[in-house]
């Protein structure tokens, strides 16, 4: 039977609602990536929390697949022998013919089983199997490309284990019908698996995911005018003049080939039906496991404690420079993958240079410090920003000697019933000692823009738009940059803390990306109350905008880098920047409060609907699966109530606020992603109840 209309973010009006339960008992669900188990970028965020939802929904009949990587087993897997006498019948078969098949947990919430790959150890075959690909397939695949080369072995040995576990799919389950099963297949580096079992006419229901497409990814880091030329792209010789033909053939023939075929975002859709010729069937949009806490403003709380870690860290870092008030320092972030233009690193910081005008000639007594958390290539941490720390801690050591010493003294004087006489409680010794602390922050250099030694520093992007720009710590900047070129780590020496912590700390982030599929680090702010700069060229942009009347009066700004021009886009983002900084810090408690409920139309629960709407979708068309009906009650559209909280006026500290009310007003103006959270298609969703 005809399948249902395809789906976008722009249909969250309501998913279908299934005729009858469908029996996941009878069927088995393989998610095939290359980042199961294995951090290389966002796929694994995806899949690591998305895994909980799946489990309950799939129970004992959800599996992971993905590569085999020592140093990631050792910490994240516990290997266990399969529970399924099929499905260990299946891996014995394979080691036995020179594999090397690993069956375990995943130590993540949900725990699920994974199948690991060891692609290495089946090197021999690679000339043999891309033999098999060019005869099969017309692929053909370069000996230097090592890249390409794990992504046919991972994908041979995909098919092979589908092909192994649709032999036993009888006995894999006890039923009396063979099972349902679905295999689902995430970007380029897994695709082949998907290609080989359409090609090999395997029982299995297939769907395949881009969460970027390559061809795309290239083109933006390009500085081309993509959006407005897509139509025109001759993608095969794109494609070749970026020596990455037989890579966007793999991309290509697994989007041709699978049953259903997704994206995480609607400008992805509009994206790959230009450069892989094939509308998407469904839009997933990538959720997060949303954490809610006891108290309302726990949450507040922790930014609290995070900022004042912040604090400590920027006080070493400007010792001697420290002339600007940390209360009124607003810290704001760019974080992520290091591509200078994608990523947006080239227009925040010619926004930051305007910033910097803006707040001099105002006469603004509000501080900026941006810090740019993006690997690159390095050589250990910069002895002087080591040395920063070094001196914090050497005052903070002193200050608490002489606070010792002051309390002796003065606990001795009360002793005695005495009132002490401050100017003898502090004797030569104590002064001279502080005075030794004071000449040791005493500093000939302006601090650091990098924290790090760059292997690279005179072709380094980030950099040397900093040295054209001029932002070089002075102490007439009112912005401050920081480049810290590699992933925080709570056991750093020099900012000890782990991104989340880091995150909740700041107080805005910026991510004025180019090319974003989805945007996982604006959604993760959102979901710790953080507001955030995006742009309606990333996949969490167009979402929110969807689902909100008035973005920005929920800390969601949206850059428009569609339809402005650089120069217009920079002016647009330094206007929220200069606005974000008038804001009193009351106003910016109430935004948070704010930004933080919209956690909701970001959780798996709601969001992992999609994912299902895609499977029921690949085994209709595959086996024939009952699809289900259209639901039929759209939403009511939704209307601003609010807006951004106004610049800081001496009023508006005296203006009642009332947090409850605010909350329930703002439940009526989220639209709510779609009408069943718990599969249930009696039950309608509401936006859960604050605490």
């Amino acid at each position: 039977m005809p399948l249902a209309r395809s789906l976008s973010v722009t249909s969250l009006s309501g998913l279908e609602e299934w005729d009858e339960e469908f029996d996941r008992e009878d069927a088995v669900l393989f998610e095939i990536a290359w980042e199961v188990a294995n951090k290389v970028g966002g796929i694994y965020t995806v899949i690591q929390t998305k895994a909980r939802l799946t489990c309950e929904e799939w129970g004992e009949n959800y599996f992971l697949v993905g590569p085999y990587m020592e140093s990631s087993v050792r910490t994240q897997v516990e290997l266990i022998e399969p529970c399924n006498a099929a499905l260990r019948r299946t891996i014995d078969k394979m080691n036995s013919s020179g594999c090397k098949v690993y069956f375990g947990r995943w130590l993540i919430e949900g725990s699920p089983y994974v199948i690991l790959l060891d692609v290495g150890f089946t090197a021999w075959s690679l000339d043999h199997w891309k033999s098999e690909l060019w005869e099969n397939c017309s692929i053909g695949v370069p000996w230097f490309d090592r890249e390409a080369n794990d992504a046919i072995l991972f994908g041979f040995l995909t098919a092979w284990l589908l092909g192994e576990v649709t032999l036993t799919s009888k006995l894999f389950i006890s039923c009396d019908e063979p099972p349902h099963i679905a295999a689902h297949f995430h970007e380029w580096l897994a695709g082949l698996g998907l290609v080989l079992c359409r090609q090999r006419q395997l029982p299995v229901a297939t769907i395949f995911t881009t969460h970027a497409t390559l061809l795309g990814r290239y083109l933006c880091a390009g500085n081309v005018d993509f959006y407005n030329n897509l139509a025109e792209f001759n993608v095969d010789k794109e494609a070749g003049d970026r020596q990455i033909y037989h890579r966007y053939c793999l991309e290509r023939a697994a989007v041709r080939c699978a049953h259903v075929f997704t994206t995480v975002s609607q400008i992805t859709a509009i994206e790959a039906e230009h450069l892989l010729k094939r509308k998407p069937d469904i839009v997933t949009p990538n959720g997060l496991n949303v954490k809610k806490f006891s108290a309302m403003h726990e949450f507040q709380n922790l930014h609290a404690q995070s900022k004042a870690r912040i604090q400590e860290f920027v006080r070493g870092h400007f010792y001697g420079h420290l002339d600007f008030n940390l209360d009124k320092t607003v810290f704001l972030f760019i974080a992520g993958r290091y591509e200078f233009s994608n990523k947006g690193a080239d227009i925040f910081l010619e926004a930051l240079a305007r910033l910097n005008y803006l707040l001099r000639v105002n006469h603004s007594d509000v501080t900026i410090i941006a810090f740019f958390i993006m690997p690159a290539r390095t050589n250990n941490f910069n002895v002087e920003t080591l040395k920063g720390q070094a001196v914090r801690k050497q005052l903070w050591d002193t200050a608490q000697t002489v606070k010792e010493r002051f309390g002796k003294k003065l606990y001795e004087s009360l002793l005695v019933g005495q009132l002490p006489d401050v100017s003898k409680m502090l004797d030569k010794e104590d002064f001279t000692m502080m005075k030794r602390a004071i000449f040791a922050t005493q500093r000939q250099c302006l601090p650091p823009v990098c924290s790090h030694n760059m292997l690279e520093d005179s072709s380094d992007p980030i950099l040397n738009c900093i040295r054209r720009i001029g932002l070089f710590n002075t102490a007439q900047d009112r912005v401050k940059v920081i480049f810290h070129p590699e992933f925080l780590s709570s056991t750093s020496p020099l900012l000890p803390m782990d991104y989340e912590e880091f995150v909740r700390g700041c107080h805005l982030g910026v991510f004025p990306s180019y090319y974003e599929p989805w945007g996982y680090t604006p959604a993760e702010c959102t979901v710790m109350g953080i507001p955030s700069i995006s742009t309606n060229l990333s996949g969490f942009g167009c979402f929110m905008e969807e689902h909100i009347a008035d973005p920005s009066a929920y800390g969601i700004y949206i850059l428009d880098r569609r339809y402005r021009g650089v120069d217009e886009s920079c002016n647009q983002l330094t206007s929220f920047l200069f606005q974000f900084c008038q804001q009193s810090r009351r106003q910016r408690i109430i935004q948070r409060n704010r930004t933080e409920r919209l956690s909701d139309l970001l959780d798996w629960r709601y969001l992992g609907r999609y994912y299902v709407s895609a499977r029921h979708m690949a085994l209709a068309k595959a086996t024939g699966f009952r699809y289900p009906r259209p639901a039929s009650v759209p939403p009511s559209p939704a209307h601003s109530l609010h807006s951004s909280p106004h610049h800081s006026e001496a009023e508006d500290e005296e203006e009642p606020y009332d947090e409850d009310l605010e909350a329930e007003k703002d439940r009526v103006n989220i639209r709510q992603p779609f009408n069943m959270p718990n599969w249930n298609k009696n039950q309608t969703v509401s936006l859960p109840e604050k605490n």
